[in-house]
């Protein structure tokens, strides 16, 4: 299946910018849609962004503006570059890929996963 693999994070002051990176690795797959959830202490996972393998986004609306995704389907890679960072985007980042995998070439399944998350801590 696919692995994946997240870089960058760390602690910034407000206003700052961070920028992550996330690598997806496997056996013979296609990956479909990419994004990065966050989940802050004592909530629920959110999705940030995400975007398709045709380029199409949707961001939250928190973060429109301030955040902007980019994917490269060759590498198998997206990232976020996160701009005018405030407090309430401290969280643990996760990467995540929706994408069909085959073991035999012909019959292909759907699957997702995760990163193991990266954590970002703007100070106020």
């Amino acid at each position: 299946q696919v692995q994946l693999v997240e870089s960058g994070g760390g602690l910034v002051q407000a206003g700052g910018s961070l920028r992550l990176s996330c690598a997806a690795s496997g056996s013979i797959f296609r990956i479909n849609t990419m994004g990065w959830y966050r989940q802050a202490p004592g909530k629920q996972r959110e999705l940030v962004v995400d975007i398709t393998s045709g380029g199409s986004t949707n961001y939250a609306d928190s973060v429109k503006g301030r955040f902007t995704v980019s994917r490269d389907n060759a590498k198998n890679t997206v990232d976020l570059q996160m701009n005018s960072l405030k407090p309430e985007d401290t969280a643990v980042y996760y990467c995540n890929a929706a994408f069909l995998y085959t073991r035999d070439g012909y019959k292909w399944y759907a699957a997702s996963a995760w990163g193991q998350g990266t954590q970002v801590t703007v100070s106020s």
